[in-house]
């Protein structure tokens, strides 16, 4: 028997037990079923967890970034004397590397953000239980407490750019923190957080916010002034000092106890700083230089071209320019004044800006504050109001009120359209006798280049009257034509195909079907040398000179110089019918005054990145060093000269001089030397022929306005288009190019005889005075194989270069053409091309003349010489 069965027979046996029951055994499955249950709901979520874990894994983006991470940086635009010109950004930061953020700055953001930052691994477990805590029992209601650390800061603003309140979010950010404490050093996270913070007033960095709230430097920054920075990230708007003193004072002083608390400064030490008022300094918000915003606008525009605008405006670039801003400065005041006095004296007075009624002797000054100057409105210009009596104004200067009289000459003016009435709010310029000259903003536009000659640095460059009224350059944008300034690349064409200076073409009627072009006085002179044409601006020589070099060796010569992309091959062209820049036209003034060389306008010297890396510097020229032999020893006079004869007394023949390469002459010295690799656009002795007749223009041709006063060498050529709708004067010294062009937005002509001698030449001529005036003075370099001659051009006597093969003073034959004995025809010149309707009415200004003269002396017998361009760009 068993020992159960046993054990159940004998119930009186006490080690017996009672038989178990149909309760216990639903007990223990229920039991079972509970422990099921749970291993599957424990099974469960850790599946979900791990699936949601797993989910958020893969969507987070890589940490990877922020090893080489460098936040957005204002980009530096400087002058060619290092001033700051300009900045370019969409958020102001100053990057500053973690070595150089000071100790006390970084320990006031680790005493208020993280003072455990440096010991826990990307998330702080204790502080989450203490915010935790303090959020259950303490901030009913209110947004949850806080307990992010820096890292997570940095996770969540570089990473995650979300400031959703989400478990989601936080748990992302937990993880990344983690993630990125494994990837970087807590001294570069720390350095990416104090560079990206945004810290209120459009500050982003301690460096930016330093500058915005104290306009210091962070070295010089005291502590209490780094609890004040410490204090912001809270709330950047609420504990503004500038916005709200008393809230931004008490947080700087729970920051200042929170260092004393950490052991950052002593409990003395926070307790001085507490009593040391806070009192922000208004830094005023950097702009552009005076007058600067044509060129700094143009510079901002080449940069994005050539980075795209992220690297452009937040890439930390320097950028250094060319920009001489001293010229700058003047360049737009002559511009300004030149366009003013156009204004004077081909228009009256506009009438007011506005009208305000019931003007009194006094109290005025709230009327006039309520009224916006307009745009185009210079800096030195003030509103005024036109006082009872109508002879005085009133204006606001600094918060004073001013009043003085009208210049007499001004109410004149005035006077004939719109006579001044009280109340008439007017644009004045103070004057320091106390009087006020009344002003009113131009209509006619104007543009100026002046670069140097060598390298196609730009100095100076004004896009218009003013840049806050349009920004439209017309220096770099607008497309006008040039007019006679075109000329001298027809006759440097001619040049380089071995026609000298006194060649003569013939100056007597041409037509080509229903085009009739004419000279501006309407006169013929019959055998011209090329001098006289290009320096009283002939148009019916230039054709004819044009005509025998074929139109497309003209067309070559300007494109290549940069005047023109592309040109047609008519005739008209040659006279200035196509479209240029002024940029593009002082750049090929300056392809001439340098002795051939084509030339890039640059407005960039170099550019550097963040670390100091130049990344790209203008092309063209290349500073090396070469050996330089030292100076051969003074010759005695008395020593007799030898020299070597043949055994039959006949000089010695020299040798052939060896392949191999010369070596150094014992003594040479290193020095500087300048490789020009840029292309060649004629030979320097074309160019220098060019040069002198240029040189002539401005001494006894159309361009004597433009000479006035100047006594250096200079050489430039006036320009004026079809009914005088565009005024040029371009011109150069050995070392300066400036450029003038005025004229309107909308072509329309600025009035009879507004030539570029008499619009452009004044404003030409005392910008170049200006420019000139701290500059040695240097005369135009005559090449070795050119030959100065005198000779009389049969109107003048004048002095030409001429080349080894030409005979100064003579003209020959050029195939029939070179003295018009053979009439031109289309045929001959392949102008038969069709002109267009533009150029078809040239001729409509007068009657033709009869053709040339056979007698000298009607040929003498010139017109007084105009003071303007009598080439009207070819379009008569």
């Amino acid at each position: 028997m068993t020992r159960r069965s046993i054990r159940s027979r004998n119930p009186q046996d006490p080690r017996a037990s009672m038989p178990r029951g149909p309760r216990f055994r639903r007990f223990r499955q229920s039991l079972a079923i509970v422990a099921g249950v749970g291993l599957v709901g424990i099974a469960g979520v850790g599946v979900l967890g791990w699936t949601t874990y797993a989910k958020l894994v893969a969507d987070l983006p890589s940490v990877d970034s922020l090893r080489a991470y460098q936040p957005p940086t204002v980009s530096r635009i400087y002058a060619s004397d290092e001033r700051l010109m300009a900045q370019l950004a969409n958020e102001r930061r100053i990057f500053v590397p973690i070595d150089a953020i000071p100790d006390k700055v970084k320990r006031a953001f680790l005493s208020t953000e993280d003072h455990n930052f440096y010991t826990h691994g990307g998330v702080d477990v204790m502080a989450i239980a203490r915010a935790g805590m303090t959020d259950v029992f303490a901030r009913h209601g209110r947004r949850p407490l806080g307990a992010s650390t820096i890292t997570q800061q940095v996770a969540k603003v570089m990473l995650l750019n979300s400031n959703v309140l989400t478990i989601d979010r936080k748990i992302k950010e937990a993880l990344l923190a983690m993630k990125m404490e494994q990837v970087l050093s807590k001294d570069k996270i720390l350095e990416i957080y104090l560079n990206g913070i945004y810290l209120g007033n459009g500050a982003f960095g301690v460096a930016a916010a330093a500058q915005t709230y104290f306009n210091k430097p962070l070295d010089q920054l005291d502590d209490a002034e780094a609890a004040s920075l410490a204090a912001l990230p809270k709330s950047p708007t609420n504990y503004n000092p500038f916005l709200h003193p008393q809230t931004a004072l008490m947080r700087r002083n729970i920051v200042l106890d929170l260092m004393a608390d950490n052991g950052v400064i002593s409990r003395e030490q926070a307790e001085q700083d507490k009593k040391e008022p806070l009192v922000p300094q208004q830094k005023q918000r950097f702009g552009p230089l005076p007058d600067s915003e044509w060129f700094g606008a143009e510079v901002r525009r080449q940069l994005i071209s050539q980075y795209g605008e992220d690297k452009a405006l937040q890439g930390g670039l320097e950028v250094h320019t060319s920009l001489d801003q001293p010229l700058q400065v003047s360049a737009t005041k002559l511009l300004h004044e030149g366009l003013m006095n156009y204004d004077r004296s081909r228009s009256g007075w506009r009438g007011p800006v506005r009208h305000l009624d019931e003007i009194d002797a006094e109290g005025w000054e709230d009327s006039l504050n309520r009224v916006s100057p307009p745009a185009g409105m210079l800096r030195e210009w003030r509103l005024g109001v036109v006082l009872p009596g109508g002879s005085k104004v009133g204006w606001i200067e600094e918060g004073v009120s001013k009043t003085g009289p009208v210049l007499a000459t001004d109410l004149s003016w005035a006077r004939r359209m719109h006579p001044l009435r009280a109340g008439d709010v007017i644009m004045i310029e103070p004057q320091e006798s106390g009087s006020a000259a009344l002003r009113q903003i131009p209509q006619v536009e104007g543009a100026v280049v002046t670069m140097d000659v060598r390298t196609g640095r730009v100095l100076a460059l004004v896009g218009g009257w003013s840049f806050h009224e349009s920004q439209f350059n017309r220096a770099t944008q607008a497309l006008r034509q040039p007019g006679s300034s075109f000329k001298p690349f027809v006759y440097l064409t001619a040049m380089e195909q071995g026609i000298s200076p006194s060649e003569k073409f013939d100056d007597s009627p041409v037509s080509y079907g229903d085009w009739h072009p004419k000279n501006y006085e309407h006169d013929n002179w019959g055998p011209t040398t090329l001098h006289d044409a290009l320096r009283e601006s002939r148009n019916l020589v230039t054709i004819r000179v044009a005509a025998h070099l074929g139109m497309k060796a003209v067309a070559d010569t300007a494109i290549k110089a940069g005047l023109v992309d592309q040109m047609p091959h008519v005739l008209p062209a040659a006279l200035g019918a196509v479209e240029t820049t002024v940029l593009k036209e002082a750049a090929a003034y300056a392809s001439i005054a340098n002795g051939g060389h084509v030339v890039t306008p640059t407005l960039v010297d170099d550019i550097q990145d963040r670390l100091g890396n130049i990344v790209w510097r203008a092309p063209g020229l290349t500073l090396g060093t070469t050996l330089q032999a030292p100076p051969a020893p003074p010759v005695d006079p008395a020593s007799p000269t030898i020299t070597p004869t043949a055994p039959d007394g006949q000089p010695a023949t020299v040798p052939p001089t060896s392949t191999v390469p010369a070596q150094p002459v014992p003594g040479s010295v290193s020095v500087p030397s300048l490789t020009d690799t840029r292309p060649v656009l004629a030979s320097e002795a074309s160019t220098y022929q060019i040069t002198a007749m240029l040189q002539d223009v401005i001494a006894r041709g159309t361009g004597r306005m433009a000479g006035v006063g100047i006594d250096r060498p200079i050489a430039g050529k006036t320009g004026t288009s079809q009914d005088f709708h565009d005024a040029w004067f371009a011109g150069f010294s050995p070392d300066i190019v400036t450029v003038v062009w005025v004229g309107f937005d909308t072509p329309q002509t600025l009035g009879k005889n507004a030539d570029g001698g008499r619009i452009a030449g004044p404003i030409w001529n005392k910008i170049m005075k200006v420019a000139l005036a701290d500059r040695p003075r240097l005369d135009f370099r005559v090449p070795a194989d050119i030959t100065l001659a005198s000779y009389n051009t049969g109107r003048i006597a004048a002095t030409d270069g001429f080349k080894a093969d030409q005979v100064p003073g003579a003209s020959v034959a050029l195939h029939g053409f070179g003295a018009g004995t053979e009439a031109l025809t289309a045929a001959d010149t392949g102008a038969d091309a069709v002109i267009s309707d533009s150029e078809s009415d040239m001729g409509d200004a007068g009657p033709q003349s009869a053709g040339p003269t056979s007698n000298p002396k009607a040929q003498a017998q010139k017109p007084a010489p105009s003071d303007g361009d009598i080439g009207v760009g070819g379009l008569y």
